[in-house]
């Protein structure tokens, strides 16, 4: 894991996010405290539990962007789940264990990529190889009489000649073939997943991939697109799958994110019948994957006593106190974001690395126009964005994206077509293209 200080956690937050300094700040601490709980003893690490963070904010404020930026920032494996998936009444969707067997994929795709970057040189030097005993196939006897041009020399000389051709990138065009290995697909037998359709416990499905057998078939390609098929295999062959398997586990375990949304929709009201009694279900289905507990998947066994979780929820009709205590007292950490003021919009479509503002510009100078947005521009949307949401439904910064793509929604049509030019956006050109609708209220809520 980084040793990243809070402090520097913040200011990476602080790139991308605007305001919500509570927020960054506790999960900065959170973040710091499992990189000091890695430097204890054995004995002591054991005993340090993560501590569980709960955000209550409206939609749009950052909580799930603040998540998502720590775990890219800090390498940890990261899921993002919604509690609403656990309502339906009889778990017509998915279990609650189901949200660590996709924390351990996804870590497995991270520590897969770090392998690969291990043995991406031999790879390469391999399929060079392959791809020269397809070009240049050795003869399966050579004739050393007098005389005679097939010799091991001359095969040699060849072979070197053509070596450096592939190297040059000489004969990315030259046709070749190759074998492909196409595994049978198995057929789902009805019942074999786990509740709701989910991933099973034993990975049945890989089994009888294993059982049944395998279709090689061969395959005309060029020496370009035979090189990545090449690759692909030369890596499969050169990873260990099975010591990728371990390491993912032991990382899911130790540094893995599971942030969970909308857990207000999983409060039960008082005295409630039919989905509430769901609800409940899911709450209590919960509490021993946030408490700690052993979670079976393909991979072996997965212990979520380390795993943090990040819960966030508007809480708009329910209170966080109204959750089980159980399941409160597993979230210590409890940070309110607020509400975005047009302040903050202005600095959302200005400041941050990927503001919307800077994505238009790029998007399209690709056509060859040159975008300029001015200060008054931006002030005028910041207004508009604010206002909708003040007169309609609150959906915070993602208002944003509905009224950029209604701004240049004319723009983005006609750019390739005028291959090159400048337009500058001013608070005039702002008002022409949104004022109408924001005015009439009953339009703007089916558009912006």
């Amino acid at each position: 894991m980084k040793s990243l200080t809070p402090r520097e956690i913040v200011e990476h937050l602080d790139r991308h996010i605007v305001g919500q300094a509570d927020a960054k700040r506790a999960v900065a601490v959170a973040i710091r405290n499992r990189w000091r709980r890695q430097q204890l003893d054995e004995n002591m690490r054991k005993e340090v539990a993560p501590k569980n963070i709960l955000m209550i904010g409206p939609t749009g404020v950052g909580k799930t962007e603040i998540a998502r930026r720590l775990a890219n920032l800090t390498g940890a494996p990261f899921i993002k789940v919604e509690a609403s998936k656990y309502t339906e009444v009889g778990y017509y969707g998915r279990d609650v264990e189901s949200m660590v067997r996709e924390l351990v994929e996804n870590a497995i795709g991270l520590v897969r990529e770090s392998e690969l970057a291990n043995v991406e040189e031999e790879a390469k030097r391999r399929v060079t190889d392959r791809l020269l005993e397809l070009l240049v196939p050795a003869p399966s006897s050579f004739d050393v009489g007098v005389g005679t041009d097939d010799s091991p020399e001359r095969y040699e000389r060849s072979r070197e000649k053509m070596r450096a051709m592939l190297v040059g990138g000489e004969l990315e065009n030259r046709n070749v073939e190759i074998s492909i290995e196409q595994r049978t697909q198995a057929m789902m037998i009805p019942g074999m997943g786990g509740p709701g359709g989910d991933t099973m416990d034993f990975d049945m499905q890989g089994m009888l991939e294993k059982i049944l057998p395998k279709n090689v078939v061969r395959r005309e390609m060029t020496v370009a697109e035979a090189r990545k098929v090449l690759f692909d295999q030369e890596c499969e062959a050169l990873i260990n799958q099975d010591k990728v398997n371990a390491k993912a586990v032991e990382l899911a375990e130790n540094t893995g994110i599971i942030f969970v949304d909308e857990i207000d929709k999983v409060v039960a009201s008082e005295g409630g019948r039919g989905a509430d009694v769901s609800r409940q279900g899911v709450q209590r289905d919960l509490l021993p994957i946030v408490e700690g507990t052993t979670v079976q998947t393909r991979y072996g066994y997965v212990r979520t006593d380390h795993v943090l979780f990040v819960a966030a929820g508007a809480f708009h009709t329910a209170k966080p106190s109204e959750l089980m205590p159980e399941l409160q007292g597993r979230f210590p950490i409890r940070v309110e974001l607020e509400a975005l003021s047009k302040d903050d919009f202005v600095r959302i479509l200005s400041e941050p690395h990927n503001a919307l503002t800077k994505q238009y510009v790029a998007l399209m100078k690709t056509e060859g126009v040159e975008v300029d947005f001015l200060d008054d521009a931006i002030e005028s949307l910041a207004s508009y964005a604010y206002q909708v949401n003040q007169t309609t439904q609150n959906i915070g910064a993602r208002r944003l994206h509905t009224i950029m793509e209604r701004l240049l929604e004319e723009l983005s049509f006609e750019a390739p077509d005028m291959k090159m030019g400048r337009v500058e956006i001013n608070a005039g050109y702002v008002r022409e293209r949104l004022d109408e609708i924001v005015q009439d209220e009953d339009q703007s809520k089916y558009i912006l």
